[in-house]
């Protein structure tokens, strides 16, 4: 038995090591919107119910562990004491880990990672269109756990108004927890899939990923590409140019003899495969070499 006084290691080890046993973790996919109307959305795993009467949910921002500062969802949340609780399914997955990238102030990461923002009803923050069930919540208060890299703020929210998306109801008017297909977090880049197990997600990059907007419109329109699909192939720096893709498939004979002569909806489907086997550079340079 390994023994750790959390004084005597590091924040970032000890976080590493509490988030790799306590899980999984339910994801708080949390918009909110900045004093000028910005919208900003991000996930955190920091995240629970605690209360039915009055509805209430937790979730925390932390201080980043490397810099000490802190994240724009809090700032929003405590200027505008509103805030949108999404909940992530596995649909919205890989849409919802490159929302995570660290852009910068004012860019939307509804944009970026290609959901649909939807008007709330009694908060100004949007809702994310594809979430199966959505919160729309009043802050009744932030409570901060300390004032150093790695400490959380507890963002206490009233449930004001619910939204579920009738698809993951069953004939008695309750969720059917296999139709909703929740994800939660584990520890590193892994998470676990309410009706299956356990997947993994790579982190997204440390620089930042192009997102979905920048996508090219046919993919962007793509009725081959899921939201998944597309959120793999924003999370890259940049895409291949057209030159790059070609010199790529000269060299791989069967990827030449494939697309050689298919449509775009075969060039589609053709990518797609190496995409299911997060084969990203393979399928970028499919993309881009017709």
């Amino acid at each position: 038995m390994i023994t750790i006084d959390p004084s005597e290691v590091t924040t970032g080890k000890l976080h590493g090591l509490i988030l790799g046993a306590i899980g999984p973790r339910p994801i708080a996919f949390a918009s909110t919107m900045d004093v000028n109307g910005n919208a900003n959305l991000s996930p955190f795993s920091f995240f629970n119910v605690f209360s039915a009467n009055p509805p209430i949910l937790i979730f925390s921002p932390a201080r980043r562990v490397r810099d000490n500062t802190t994240k724009h969802t809090l700032e929003n949340a405590k200027s505008t004491k509103e805030v949108v609780i999404n909940i992530v399914n596995y649909d919205i997955v890989q849409q919802m880990s490159l929302s995570s990238t660290e852009y910068p102030e004012g860019v939307n990461e509804f944009v970026k990672s290609g959901l649909t923002m939807v008007p709330s009803e009694k908060v100004r923050a949007y809702r994310v269109g594809e979430s199966p069930v959505q919160f729309e919540c009043k802050v009744n208060q932030v409570v901060p756990m300390g004032t150093e890299g790695g400490a959380g703020n507890l963002i206490i929210c009233e449930v004001v108004l619910m939204h579920i998306n009738e698809n993951v109801m069953d004939e008695n008017n309750r969720i059917d927890q296999h139709k909703i297909d929740q994800v939660a977090r584990m520890g590193g880049n892994w998470y676990s899939r309410a009706n299956m197990g356990m997947f993994e997600v790579p982190k997204p990059l440390s620089s930042i990923g192009i997102g979905v907007d920048a996508l090219p419109e046919e993919v962007r329109n793509s009725t081959v590409f899921t939201g998944n699909d597309l959120g793999k192939l924003g999370n890259v720096e940049g895409m291949p140019t057209k030159s790059e893709a070609l010199e790529f498939v000269n060299n791989h004979n069967d990827i030449k003899d494939k697309i050689q002569e298919a449509n775009l909806i075969e060039i589609h489907k053709f990518a797609k495969q190496y995409l299911d086997q997060d084969d990203m550079d393979t399928a970028w340079n499919i993309l881009a070499a017709k």
